[in-house]
């Protein structure tokens, strides 16, 4: 589950996104320069192999660590685009290109975002889409809708199998989620009761009403964090846990879903300004600048096993010992991230810099948080579910958690990931 936004403006674009996916599904980025291809080369994607293209742009992504498509990603001309599953009464297709493989595709391969839209579609009417989309559950499939920016306006493309339709965004607001918005398009081939349980309807509500209050990047990233109207701490419901808000927490017993990255971007004529978390719930993560054409070294790829030395996995550390009981422990740490983050909006720093800084102070809010007893306060499904995923990730009890710390040894032995 996912949401994406834009502020049209007269002299920019402001977009943003929350990837939302399996808890354990690490997500990284990765930059890719620009390059000549011979002729007649193939190209494999998550599933499928398809002709690949003389030059590709160069690019930015956030992606799952197992596919080779994208959530999320912007290219050296300043087109950005997020995705996001959407439901349909359309049969879905056992293999094909996946919605992330399309968002890869499109950024490598269109100038702006017209040439990108042009591109996704003419890729998925020759290929379509298909194929297992979920982590721990690979049959879990779906269609997709994209949304794809340029400086100059905004793109809706929706999708179902093969079909499609597309809306020009030029000034306001536009907010996509987990279900059709066209409403032809969606009237025709929406699945409403699968969009229900994805409450897309909530989430899509609420980041409209916060992107139309939206000045600049920093309520773009405020946007990304909120937990619903009313709610300052994640709120939990028993059957889809947090899907009602942007800020997503897993731990529903029907459907779970976990903000796993995080993207704002603000894209002029002439610039085009990312902001990127790295890291999984925006709420305890850091946006830090990047640069398409900057590549940086960010330490190992993650995978779904917890480890000292990947970005992703050194915020889950925080991510996870936070939410224990996050309105006591945000104080910790929130309102220094909050200044670094102003500081940098003000004037941004060399990216490099950027994210040796963004290292002192992800240590120092570790440490904090982890020093701090605290009981886990979330309601008991929730508490069950992150117990699981922290034995399937190998990922230790949180330090300093009150109930843990008399807890039993779990195993961390190897395993097949199931949905629970």
């Amino acid at each position: 589950m996912c949401d994406t936004f834009v502020v049209v403006q007269q002299d920019r674009v402001l977009f943003a996104k929350n990837s939302d996916r399996d808890a354990n599904e690490a997500q990284l980025l990765e930059w890719h320069s620009a390059q000549h291809h011979p002729a007649n080369q193939r190209l494999r994607c998550t599933w499928i192999d398809i002709p690949q293209v003389g030059y590709t742009h160069a690019v930015l992504i956030s992606r799952p660590f197992w596919m080779w498509g994208a959530e999320m990603g912007a290219n050296e001309h300043g087109v950005v685009i997020g995705n996001e599953a959407v439901f349909t009464r359309e049969p879905y297709a056992e293999t094909g290109l996946t919605g992330m493989d399309l968002v890869r595709l499109g950024l490598e391969r269109g100038a702006t975002a017209a040439e990108a839209v042009e591109q996704i579609v003419e890729l998925l009417e020759t290929h379509g889409q298909g194929g297992g989309c979920g982590y721990e559950n690979r049959r879990f499939t779906y269609h997709n809708s994209f949304l794809v920016a340029d400086a100059q306006q905004a793109i809706v493309l929706e999708t179902a199998g093969r079909h499609w339709v597309t809306e020009t965004v030029s000034h306001g607001v536009r907010s996509i989620s987990n279900g059709l918005t066209i409403t032809d398009f969606a009237r025709r081939y929406a699945d409403p009761l699968r969009g229900r349980v994805a409450a897309c309807d909530v989430r899509r509500m609420r980041t409209s009403q916060l992107a139309s209050e939206a000045r600049g990047v920093g309520d773009m990233m405020r946007a990304l964090r909120d937990h619903g109207a009313g709610h300052d701490v994640p709120h939990y419901r028993l059957l889809n846990g947090g899907m009602h808000a942007p800020c997503m927490h897993a731990g529903g017993w029907l459907a779970a879903s976990q903000t796993t990255a995080s993207w704002v971007a603000e894209i002029t004529a002439d610039h085009a300004a990312h902001w990127v978390t790295g890291t999984s719930a925006p709420c305890t993560s850091l946006f830090k600048p990047v640069d398409v054409e900057q590549p940086l070294d960010l330490g190992p790829p993650p995978t779904d096993r917890a480890d000292a030395h990947s970005l992703w996995w050194r915020g889950e550390r925080l991510h996870r010992a936070t939410m224990r009981d996050p309105a006591r422990l945000w104080p910790l740490f929130v309102p220094q991230r909050d200044r670094l983050e102003q500081r940098w909006i003000a004037d941004p720093p060399d990216p490099e810099e950027a994210f040796v800084e963004a290292d002192r102070w992800l240590n120092e809010a570790i440490a904090k948080v982890e020093a701090e007893p605290a009981a886990d306060t979330r309601p008991f499904w929730v508490r069950r579910y992150w117990a699981k995923r922290n034995r399937l990730a190998g990922f230790p009890p949180p330090a300093g958690d009150v109930a843990a710390a008399s807890a039993p040894p779990t195993s961390t032995a190897a395993h097949d990931s199931q949905t629970a």
